[in-house]
């Protein structure tokens, strides 16, 4: 994992004995006065242990072996209460801020493509006591509006503070709120809208236009359409009988005084009401609709804060990944219980060089300058990649300079040590390009690769808590020591949750596994929900109940536990297909290892029970990819350097390099490639909103490649 240094010997001894001399003066006075020794230990403690003392589990926090924890404070067991403590103890503190759009304007690229481009002002904030108030009034305009207490309303629209304001409502009035990300496709938005029969749906100008109206035909019971901003001047061809309100309208309309009799509402939350039915992303078929009650989510954030330390008022968190998905809803709950301000953001505007942001001004990160931040590990594989382009390009001199500093970086940081001088002259501008202020970073969703998470460690400067949970499970299950810098594995269990191996005898893992038990991964705790709404079939299959009256999920990925009580995810069941000739193939592990390959944005591995070998669809990194065809003196578009059979050759070549390097099996190495000009994001329909992959939509996607690959064609 250490970067090559490509300097000659003498100077590189040079090197070494200057930093050999600083270490010498500086170690002692510093070993004494940081507590590195303390922190050191500190990190390599057992953080968990099977409460039975059987290599099968459960498994349980060290401070947790007695009883699960499942509530932040006393008595405060719905999401209105958690609310209504922030805004108690934080009133007049930041809680919601957007920024101000100062002007937006098409850019020509030299393809010919056109690009809108923004400049966006200042943070504008909503204090804890004003969202308050704007929840308050929007819930009461919604029950005006006929929406009644634990009858379902629909919330279809981007992160941003209506998102949020909306959500509250929702929890203070006992409304379920139902929860569809904003990528998915028209037949699956009509599937969740229909399947809990909601009249109310909450979206935005963009999205309505875009993606609902096509579908209202499809959605009989739908009658009340709430925009989150201005409401559209002309909507020609709606359905008869439905109506368009803006928030504003609807608020103005709950702060009417004969409203006031909807607060408090008739029917107040209790911890076992559902307050979100999440509509999982659809990566392996129809999306199911996920029964969250309040006290499954006040399990889940009370598990998730434990492990952030010094969580405060104090704190910034900047939120852009979709709030439909468990991970971002989770975290921006768990930063209103403790008082923290959020600021809305999305992947356009991010940072100053984000597709969206006008060249000279400013991303989101520069002006919030956040402290934490929740992030999927595509989006820090691309930052990564990024910044390794921009440093192959520099002087060789500073090139030098940073992957000694990087290199001398990584072998203090797997001691415990810390580096200031290394921090402020090498890898301050690296780390700005999140603000420079970022403390913790979260990872989830996806595994995160060992090089992307030392990269981040030590160019940002802060620890990365790489977190392991599903949204049957509220998003909480795991989450790594800030402490602990080892890679590969996702943490011990949260003081909310326990966990289980089951021996899979078909892959081959078992409980009494040496050196590690290994097994499929089970999750029990208050955080595990209550099954998929109106799927009692998926229910009795994946959940259960033990003799205790214990929940359990049964996850489908394998794991195993190593001696501290950290959890490491080895396999997925779904992922694993047997060859021809009997070998077993995780897929997952052949992508997660190919994806270190700086040629490579994003991988999909496929193979086929009735074939020896396994094949892939590569998206290439673009500039890598003209850069290398140059060399070879291939010309032409993206499209055709792409489809041009010799740079298929040559990647294929690189990835074998890179798939021995990382020691991939033979039978594991793909065969054959198909290059893809086209960008998989969440609008092509071929990854979720968090990047997984959609194995059965790219399946279809590429069935012609697939056949001429293995010489159907």
């Amino acid at each position: 994992m250490k970067l090559k240094e490509d300097m000659s010997p003498l100077l590189l001894q040079v090197f070494r004995s200057v930093v050999w001399v600083y270490s010498v003066i500086t170690f002692l006075p510093w070993y004494l006065l940081s507590g590195a020794s303390g922190r050191l230990a500190y990190a390599k403690r057992v953080k968990a242990r099977s409460v039975s003392g059987n290599p099968a589990g459960s498994y349980r926090a060290v401070n947790s072996q007695q009883k699960l924890v499942s509530l932040l404070h006393e008595g405060v067991d719905t999401l209105d209460k958690v609310f209504e403590y922030a805004v108690v103890h934080f009133p007049q503190r930041d809680c919601l801020g957007t920024r101000e759009l100062l002007s937006e304007e098409d850019e020509i690229q030299p393809n010919g493509k056109v690009f809108k481009k923004v400049i966006l002002g200042d943070y504008n904030w909503l204090s804890y006591e004003d969202t308050f108030h704007l929840s308050q009034r929007f819930g009461s305009g919604l029950a005006a509006l006929g929406q009644k207490p634990l009858c379902n309303i629909a919330i279809f629209c981007e992160t941003r503070a209506e998102w949020i304001i909306a959500a509250q409502a929702c929890f203070m009035y006992n409304f379920p709120l139902v929860t569809l990300y904003s990528t998915l496709g028209g037949a699956a938005i009509a599937h969740g809208l229909n399947e809990t029969e909601v009249t109310h749906i909450i979206t935005s100008k963009d999205l309505l236009q875009s993606r609902l109206k096509a579908i209202l035909m499809d959605v009989p019971r739908l009658k009340h359409i709430i925009v989150v901003d201005k409401k559209p001047k002309s909507l020609p061809d709606l359905p008869r009988g439905i109506m368009v309100h803006n928030m504003a309208a609807v608020q103005e309309l709950g702060a009417k005084p004969e409203n006031s009799k909807f607060f408090p509402p008739s029917k107040q939350p209790v911890p076992s009401d559902i307050a979100v039915i999440m509509y999982t992303s659809g990566s392996t078929g129809i999306p199911k609709g996920v029964m969250i009650s309040h006290s499954n989510i006040i399990a889940g954030i009370t598990g998730m804060a434990e492990r952030i330390p010094n969580l405060n008022e104090n704190d910034t968190y900047i939120g852009y990944l979709p709030l439909a998905h468990v991970l971002e809803l989770s975290a921006e709950l768990v930063c209103v219980s403790h008082g923290c301000r959020i600021g809305y953001s999305s992947p356009q505007t991010l940072a100053d060089q984000s597709s969206k942001i006008k060249k000279g001004s400013k991303g989101d990160t520069s002006m919030l300058r956040p402290t934490l931040m929740a992030a999927v590990p595509e989006i820090m594989d691309r930052i990564y990649k990024n910044v390794m382009t921009k440093v192959e390009e520099m002087s060789s001199v500073q090139k030098t300079l940073f992957v000694l500093a990087y290199n001398y970086k990584m072998e203090q940081i797997s001691k415990g040590y810390n580096t200031p001088l290394c921090d402020r002259l090498v890898f301050r501008k690296v780390r700005s390009l999140l603000g420079g202020n970022m403390r913790v970073l979260l990872s989830g969703g996806a595994p995160l690769s060992a090089a992307t998470q030392r990269f981040m460690n030590i160019c940002f400067c802060c620890p990365v808590g790489q977190g392991y949970g599903l949204t049957e499970t509220c998003g909480a299950g795991t989450i790594s020591d800030l402490a602990d810098y080892s890679t590969g594995r996702v943490g011990a269990p949260l003081v909310c949750s326990e966990f289980m191996l089951k021996d899979w005898e078909e892959g081959g893992y078992f409980s009494t596994d040496k050196p590690n038990p290994r097994g499929e991964i089970l999750i029990g705790g208050p955080n595990v929900t209550m099954g998929y709404y109106k799927n009692e079939q998926k229910n009795r299959e994946d959940f259960f109940v033990d003799v205790n009256g214990q929940r359990w999920f049964c996850t489908g990925d394998i794991g195993e536990f190593h001696p501290d009580g950290c959890l490491k995810i080895i396999d997925r069941k779904k992922d694993l297909v047997k060859l021809q000739a009997g070998e077993y193939v995780s897929l997952g592990k052949v992508e997660a290892v190919l994806k270190n390959c700086s040629l490579i944005d994003n991988i999909c591995a496929y193979a086929n029970s009735e074939e020896s070998y396994v094949i892939g669809f590569v998206v290439p990194n673009q500039k890598q990819l003209t850069a290398l065809a140059e060399q070879k003196g291939i010309r032409g578009s993206w499209e055709e350097i792409c489809n041009h059979a010799e740079m298929e050759k040559e990647v294929l070549r690189i990835i074998t390099d890179a798939a021995i390097t990382g020691k991939l099996e033979r039978f594991e190495i793909p065969k054959k490639i198909r290059l893809s000009a086209e960008p998989w994001t969440p609008e092509t329909g071929l990854v979720t909103d968090a990047f997984k992959l959609k194995r059965k939509e790219l399946k279809t996607h590429y069935q012609d490649d697939i056949e001429r690959m293995y010489g159907g064609k």
